[in-house]
């Protein structure tokens, strides 16, 4: 089912505050141009749950998309899986929030924290790189949205949490911050801080009102990172990290694979023209993997 020409551009968004947030962007842009749309939410397998495995914030919005029951799907692009299902491609991104990752902290920052500390973290990226810095402290599963997460600090379950400073910002959080970390400290995730539109296949009119509103140093630079995602075989439970930025007509990419105790990492950075963004993010990927990364990531702690 394509969008006929003065249809209703359906909008399909998980229902947390945060997704919500992140879709009325894209409603808000559609509007200015001249485009009449409307959210429909869908609640997926990640929202009841089911954590474990790829792509379970996506997975109902990607059939929804499939069945022509929306036209655009609206994701945080880290939670997607680096290739999408026959029938659907990522249509654009828009411009990228901060991507560093934040602590929040009932007994000030990072370095103040006492020998085993709880911290609040879900992400192996995240608790790697921070056990490099504070191998002495407790790092715990959380789960929950964002709100979620900060009851469960402010109830004593956890002496501290990190999050996403983008998420934080889009909720008007960011007051709540007691430590940015620099990307010398935490490299983010792959995509990390960037919204991606995902479309059918063949919907020309869906397709076109999302490259409209695509931003591209901020496309440039996931594609690169997500291309070293995808050559190292990784996902969003692995510690893999990466970010790149575009400056005038070159872009920078970093990558990190490091253990899940935090003790050996391989880190690397490539620069050249955003055009070449997928074949750097694969030379760097190589790179890595010929000094060992597929070892580091068979690493358990």
């Amino acid at each position: 089912m394509g969008v006929m020409r003065h249809q209703t551009v359906i909008i399909g968004t998980r229902g947390s505050p945060l997704a919500l947030v992140q879709a009325h962007q894209v409603l808000r842009h559609l509007e200015t141009l001249g485009v009449s749309a409307r959210l429909h939410i869908i609640r997926t397998s990640g929202d009841r749950g089911h954590r474990g495995g790829v792509g379970v914030f996506v997975k109902e919005l990607e059939e929804a998309l499939l069945r022509g029951e929306v036209h655009l799907a609206v994701h945080s692009l880290k939670d997607m899986p680096t290739q999408q299902p026959p029938g659907l491609r990522v249509a654009c991104v828009l411009e990228r929030a901060d991507p560093r990752d934040a602590l929040v902290s009932r007994l000030g920052p990072l370095e103040h924290l006492p020998p085993h500390a709880r911290v609040g973290c879900g992400s192996p990226r995240r608790i790697a790189q921070l056990r490099a810095i504070r191998p002495d402290l407790d790092y715990l599963p959380i789960s929950g949205n964002v709100d979620t997460r900060l009851r469960k600090l402010e109830s004593g379950q956890y002496d501290a949490v990190v999050l996403a400073m983008a998420g934080l910002a889009r909720l008007q959080l960011e007051g709540r911050t007691t430590q940015v970390f620099s990307l010398a400290q935490v490299l983010p995730a792959p995509g990390q801080g960037a919204i991606a539109l995902e479309v059918r296949e063949g919907d020309a009119r869906a397709l076109r009102l999302a490259q409209d509103l695509n931003h591209w140093p901020t496309w440039w630079s996931v594609l690169a990172e997500r291309a070293f995602l995808r050559a190292l075989g990784g996902g969003c439970r692995v510690p893999i990290a990466s970010y790149a930025q575009v400056q005038g007509n070159r872009l920078t990419l970093d990558g990190l694979v490091i253990t899940p105790d935090g003790q050996t990492a391989l880190r690397g950075q490539v620069e050249g023209r955003p055009e070449e963004a997928e074949a750097l993010g694969t030379a760097i990927a190589q790179r890595l993997l010929a000094q060992g990364a597929g070892h580091l990531l068979g690493a358990r702690v």
